[in-house]
């Protein structure tokens, strides 16, 4: 009983004296800038998030098929009139996209035909152009 006793009240104390010291560390570290180099990191993901990747494969006036995109497989993407885009964050046209290109795109899906139609593509550098 005495050792039991002896037991208990060690690891007492020893809880007492590490848990306050782990918690003084942590708070000594240095802080953390607010943002990056290039911006919140956080921010930027959060954004491109909501974007559809792919990198050409091949491209014509009324669609671009891409491959290497998050669902594993070659996607078709249709290009309308209505259809925007973006080069170096500057506006740019179809012409623009070459086989090969990376390109982001904000899409819609067509609930007819289940298509996806491209609203905006953008390529080049796009952090200015990601708003919405």
């Amino acid at each position: 009983m005495a050792s039991l006793m002896r037991a208990a009240t060690a690891m007492a104390l020893a809880f007492m004296f590490v848990v306050p010291s782990t918690a003084l560390a942590q708070s000594n570290d240095p802080k953390k800038p607010e943002n990056a180099r290039f911006g919140n990191p956080t921010n930027t993901a959060r954004q491109l998030q909501d974007l559809f990747y792919g990198v050409i494969k091949s491209v014509d006036k009324k669609e671009m098929v891409l491959e290497k995109t998050k669902f594993g497989v070659d996607q078709t993407v249709v290009l309308t009139e209505k259809t925007k885009f973006v080069q170096d964050g500057k506006p740019g046209k179809a012409e623009d996209l070459k086989v090969g290109d990376q390109v982001w795109i904000r899409t819609k899906n067509e609930k007819k035909t289940g298509d996806m139609i491209a609203e905006v593509v953008m390529s080049g550098v796009i952090a200015p152009t990601i708003r919405k």
